[in-house]
């Protein structure tokens, strides 16, 4: 049985002989041992950061950029052995981990023109003989803490960016899924990252409860459910941290009378069940305006039946397991609370059973007809291959209820209509917005993150953003003494004189 351990100091760790059970969601068979840390690993892990960080925030930005392209190679390289080791511990199909990883890589290409993103400002003459600029600095030692869902691709959201902008970075990967991590780590190693500058930490509450209170961790992404992406904001902030905390989502896609009915169908079931619907940017509300709904269901409705679901190895899978018993037992509660409310179960993904995988995570496909906005299967995210349809008279309902729902991550419109959809995406109060486009996640030159409950923190995800977040900014203001004539000066300086 695979022993999986923490990385600290440039080499693997074993723990203190506390550990987890990883599974095989398509078998339901434990596959490995995952260390859990705390404490004692976190401090381990802080102390090597720490004192590798004055030197790799000196090394100049171009040489770390070097690094991080080599890192890129590595992954590129290693795609298909990092997307079979998600797919062995999370169940997603193997496409879909190695896009997973493809959308982490381009992360990394973005980062690697770090020499460029921290650039300042630079002003002559500001005043008589006074020079000013501006530059950008690394915080110092940060932390991500990252969900089960994306193994490589949340990670790799927080990483390359912290890196080139000259911090040491300190992950605490899921422990349902951790073994990304360490492929990840070998990697950075690989491509000349010195010791102490990547350090894992494997565990759970345990370890994030230590992160969040070391002295020594100046910032922490994290991206996970809301209640506890709200816990680690106002943990970590309590404790003097800049804190980014990504949360939970309840993603509507509308469809307009006047949309591409098949486009539309086509998005809502790549959107609602790849992965199993264990996306943050899953589409899980489907609002169908005016007389589109009959029409909307009759179409879905059996392709949702067809869905093929099998081990994520099957090469002919459309969907495979969750990714624990706990969590697929977590959505049938949800499906079984949606026909206890009073919504239409028009396909019904409970019970299934597939031979030779009997002891799997497996779960159906489910759609909900006639869901009504008081509901717990429209209020709640449910995070799991379940689709709820609503029906609204008009595009201005449609938004009056996606800006009354607490979430705020993404939305979609299905329109022929360039009007509509110029106001749609002006008055929508939602981080991410797609036009026709089903899951709009930002390209990594851009930032990823919602709005209202949906987000923790000031500043998103990669991108801009992301240098922002893992930089302090400094202004310097700079005459010299050939230049200083008047003596002393006691009123506020002018500038222009």
């Amino acid at each position: 049985m695979q022993q999986i351990g923490h990385y600290l100091g440039g080499r693997i760790v074993a723990g203190n002989g506390a550990a987890g059970d990883v599974f095989n969601p398509a078998t339901g068979e434990v596959s490995g041992r995952v260390a859990m840390g705390g404490v004692e690993e976190v401090n381990a892990a802080a102390a090597a950061a720490t004192a590798a960080w004055p030197a790799w925030a000196a090394t100049p930005p171009l040489r770390r950029a070097r690094v991080l392209f080599k890192f890129r190679e590595a992954l590129e390289r290693d795609t298909r052995r990092i997307a079979a080791i998600i797919t062995s511990e999370h169940g997603k199909i193997l496409s879909d981990a190695e896009g997973e990883v493809q959308r982490g890589l381009e992360v990394v290409e973005f980062a690697c023109g770090i020499p460029h993103l921290l650039k300042g400002e630079y002003t002559e003459a500001v005043a008589g003989g006074i020079d000013a600029w501006s530059m950008r600095q690394p915080l110092g030692v940060v932390a991500g803490i990252t969900p089960f869902n994306f193994p490589a691709m949340v990670p790799l959201w927080m990483i390359p960016v912290a890196l080139a902008a000259g911090n040491c970075f300190v992950l605490k990967p899921s422990e349902k899924d951790p073994s990304a991590s360490l492929v990840m780590a070998e990697l950075l190693a690989e491509a000349g990252l010195p010791p102490g500058v990547f350090q894992v930490v494997q565990g759970g509450r345990a370890a994030v409860e230590a992160i969040l209170a070391h002295p020594d961790i100046q910032a922490i992404s994290f991206v996970g459910s809301t209640p506890v992406a709200e816990a680690v904001y106002r943990g970590g902030t309590h404790s003097g941290k800049r804190v980014q905390a990504l949360g939970g989502a309840k993603n509507h896609l509308v469809v307009m009378p006047d949309a591409d009915l098949d486009l539309a169908v086509d998005a809502l079931m790549g959107s609602a069940y790849g992965s199993a619907g264990e996306r943050c940017m899953a589409v899980s509300v489907a609002v169908a305006v005016g007389d589109v709904g009959d029409r909307l269901v009759e179409r879905i409705a059996p392709r949702v039946r067809a869905l093929k679901v099998g081990p994520g190895i099957d090469k002919e899978a459309e969907m495979g397991p969750l990714v624990t018993a706990e969590h697929r037992n977590k959505v049938i509660g949800y499906i079984d609370t949606g026909v206890k409310e009073g919504a239409e179960l028009v396909v019904d993904g409970r019970g299934l059973s597939l031979q030779g995988y009997e002891n799997g995570f497996f779960l159906g496909g489910s759609l909900f007809d006639h869901v009504t906005s008081d509901m717990r299967i429209y209020q709640e995210e449910i995070f799991g291959p379940v689709l709820s349809v609503v029906r609204t008279p008009d595009l201005g309902h449609a938004v009056d209820m996606i800006n009354a729902h607490r979430f705020g991550n993404g939305t979609a419109l299905f329109t022929s209509d360039g009007g509509a959809a110029r106001g749609f995406a002006s008055a929508i109060k939602v981080g991410m917005v797609g036009i026709n486009v089903p899951i709009p996640v930002p390209a990594a030159f851009h930032s990823f993150g919602g709005w209202k409950q949906s987000l923790f923190g000031d500043h998103h995800v990669h991108g801009a953003e992301g240098v922002r977040f893992y930089t302090r900014y400094k202004a310097i203001t700079q005459r010299w003494p050939a230049s200083i004539r008047a003596g002393a000066e006691f009123a506020m300086p002018q500038i222009g004189r």
